[in-house]
């Protein structure tokens, strides 16, 4: 019997399984191969280079992350709430994805304001955008307050084995969000911008 073709796409989600598992790191052509079940050469015939396949790998993450980050799990929350949560969520329950999505040197952006203007995060400032009724500036000034705010809260945790407290978690981001807004509203009235 003929062995099953290895595509492109299934190298790559081996690659992310063994990410997600054991750190970017361990990504390699003796795993992925070994998590596909075959040699090293399909691994090689599609990424030429490991650091190819690390970029692809981050890339993957980054979608998941995107789509976690939007999957509300308290809706009554609201959404800047519940999205900042999710991100500390995402840091406990995917500690090597946010290793390798936050503190590994694979991002493509060289700043945050990049960052912010990125493809990936358009969903969320537009759904942050929607809820909070204010305009794409505003709403930028406010994610990134918010965002700083949770990305401390989640590297802290996820660095250190630090315990998750919800409700703790969910009240310190509530004030960092109510300050931002105060922020975005005041800055507005004052006509400066960033």
């Amino acid at each position: 019997m003929p062995k099953a073709k290895i595509t492109r796409e299934m190298v790559v989600d081996a690659a992310f399984d063994v990410a997600r598992a054991a750190g970017i790191e361990n990504v390699n052509a003796r795993t992925v191969s070994e998590k596909l079940g075959c040699s090293t050469q399909p691994v090689m015939y599609h990424y030429a280079t490991i650091e190819e396949l690390k970029k692809a790998v981050y890339a993957k993450a980054d979608g998941f992350h995107s789509e976690y980050l939007m999957n509300l799990e308290n809706p009554q929350d609201g959404v800047v709430l519940g999205i900042g949560l999710n991100y500390i969520r995402f840091a406990i329950r995917e500690p090597q994805l946010f290793r390798l999505l936050f503190q590994s040197g694979f991002a493509n952006e060289n700043s945050i304001l990049e960052m912010i203007d990125s493809e990936e995060l358009r969903p969320v400032l537009s759904a942050m955008q929607q809820a909070m009724e204010m305009d794409m500036e505003q709403t930028k000034r406010v994610f990134l307050t918010v965002s700083l705010f949770a990305h401390g809260y989640a590297s802290i945790i996820a660095n250190n084995s630090l315990e998750f407290d919800e409700g703790t978690a969910a009240l310190h981001l509530e004030r960092a969000y109510r300050g931002a807004v105060l922020e975005a509203l005041a800055t507005e009235e004052k006509g400066e911008t960033k």
